[in-house]
């Protein structure tokens, strides 16, 4: 896997283990739905770090719990 199949995918689980929806994320981030459903359906391939934390922030954990997950393990290059 890659890292920008991993990014989103560990978004989507993390919606799922959260029971939220994109919808939901955008309304408490302030992302734009259109940049999180590009990103997280991979038709855009780079999000910022910033957009990242904010998304980390609404989820309750750091950047560092974010990549302190098996999808990282074994991360190839792009």
């Amino acid at each position: 896997m890659t890292l920008t199949d991993a990014v989103p995918q560990r978004i989507k689980n993390l919606l799922k283990q959260n029971n939220m929806n994109i919808w939901k994320l955008y309304k408490l981030t302030g992302v734009s739905a259109s940049t999180l459903t590009y990103f997280i359906n991979q038709k855009r391939g780079l999000i910022t770090m910033k957009t990242l934390l904010h998304i980390c922030e609404e989820f309750g954990i750091t950047l560092k719990d974010f990549f302190d997950d098996p999808l990282f393990e074994n991360v190839e290059e792009d």
